[in-house]
């Protein structure tokens, strides 16, 4: 079964942990995304210790097929982010 993480739950951590208004803590949070999303479309990787690194990758045009009909299309480039967790995050959730 999957239970979803939601914004809001963050934000109620948030000020359950820290003891923020809930309205400093939406903030807070929006900050902190913003601050990603702002360096990842300047192109610039994102590490945040102990989690992991995002960054941006761009992927060439390339020929795809659609299965059921083999018909052929054009992919078009476009830019992917990546995320790539660190040796402390992956040790934790394996349990190590």
């Amino acid at each position: 079964m999957r239970i979803n993480l939601t914004k809001k739950q963050i934000v109620n951590s948030i000020y359950m942990q820290i003891g923020f208004s809930k309205k400093i803590s939406e903030s807070l949070l929006e900050d902190v995304f913003q601050i990603i999303l702002n360096n990842l479309a300047l192109n610039k990787k994102v590490k945040i210790a102990k989690f992991g690194t995002f960054s941006v990758r761009n992927k060439n045009e390339r020929i795809g097929r659609n299965p059921k009909t083999m018909e052929v299309k054009i992919i078009s480039s476009r830019k992917v982010i990546l995320f790539k967790p660190s040796k402390e995050f992956k040790k934790y959730i394996n349990n190590d």
